[in-house]
C-alpha cells in the first residue's frame, strides 16, 4: 500500500517493494521481475481515478511522442536486464538508491510550477532524455517514477500533479508488454505479484484522490 502511494505521488517506491522482495528470499533477476506486476494494476487503478476526475485526455495527447519512445526503449531495457548477472544486478541497485536522492535535492523550488503548455516540448534532447530513461525503466524500473518526474516537470515545464498523470500513462503502456519478457525468462513469482498488486492498487487509489483533491497536492507530493 505504502508503495502504491509513494509511486502515484512521486516515484522510487520500488526501494519498498525490491527491498520486500530480496528480503523474502528472491534473487536480484526475480525481484525485478516480480516487482512489474504491482507496477502496473497499481498505474491502471490511479489512471483510473484520474481519468473520472476529467485529467486524462488532453495530457495524453500532449505525452504520446514521449509515450511511444519510451516504450521501444523499455523493451530493450527488459531483455537486457533478464540475461544479467544477478550480482552485477544487485549492486546496481544499490548504488542507484543513493543518486535517486541526490537528484530530488538539488534545487527544490523547480519542481513546484505550473503547466506550461505553450512551450514546445517535441525536441530531440527531450525525445533523447526519454529514450534514456525508458531504456532504464525496462532494465530495473526502480527511481524510473523521479526520472519520469524529473524530464516532464524540469525539461518539459509540467506541473508536478499533471506530470505525475502523463508518467502513470507512460508506464501502463510499456509496463505489459515488459513484463512478458520477464515471464518468459521465468523471472516472476506470481504469488508476491499478485500481493504487490492488490497492495499496491489501494495505494494508488488512495494517492489519485488526494492528488486530486487537496489544494496543496504539489507541495506534498515533492515532500515524497
Amino acid at each position: 500500500v505504502l508503495a502504491g502511494i509513494i509511486n502515484t505521488l512521486a516515484g522510487n517506491g520500488s526501494v519498498v517493494t525490491l527491498s520486500l522482495l530480496l528480503f523474502l528470499g528472491l534473487d536480484a533477476n526475480a525481484a525485478n521481475g516480480t516487482n512489474r506486476i504491482g507496477a502496473v494494476t497499481q498505474s491502471g487503478t490511479a489512471l483510473l481515478t484520474f481519468g473520472n476526475a476529467g485529467k486524462l485526455q488532453i495530457l495524453a495527447k500532449r505525452g504520446l511522442h514521449f509515450l511511444i519512445i519510451t516504450l521501444i526503449a523499455a523493451l530493450i531495457g527488459a531483455k537486457i536486464a533478464t540475461d544479467i548477472d544477478k550480482n552485477t544486478l544487485e549492486m546496481v541497485i544499490g548504488g542507484l538508491m543513493v543518486f535517486m536522492l541526490g537528484l530530488i535535492l538539488i534545487k527544490p523550488k523547480r519542481w513546484l510550477r505550473a503547466t506550461n503548455i505553450e512551450k514546445n516540448i517535441n525536441t530531440p534532447l527531450n525525445y533523447f532524455i526519454f529514450f534514456g530513461i525508458g531504456l532504464y525503466a525496462g532494465f530495473i524500473q526502480m527511481g524510473m517514477g523521479v526520472m519520469f518526474l524529473a524530464a516532464l516537470v524540469l525539461r518539459a515545464n509540467f506541473s508536478l500533479i499533471d506530470a505525475n498523470i502523463i508518467k502513470l500513462l507512460i508506464v501502463f503502456a510499456f509496463i505489459i508488454p515488459v513484463i512478458i519478457i520477464f515471464v518468459v525468462a521465468g523471472q516472476v513469482n506470481w504469488e508476491l505479484g499478485i500481493t504487490l498488486a492488490i497492495g499496491q492498487s489501494f495505494g494508488a487509489w488512495l494517492a489519485a484522490k488526494f492528488a486530486l483533491q487537496h489544494p496543496k497536492a504539489n507541495i506534498w507530493v515533492h515532500r515524497l
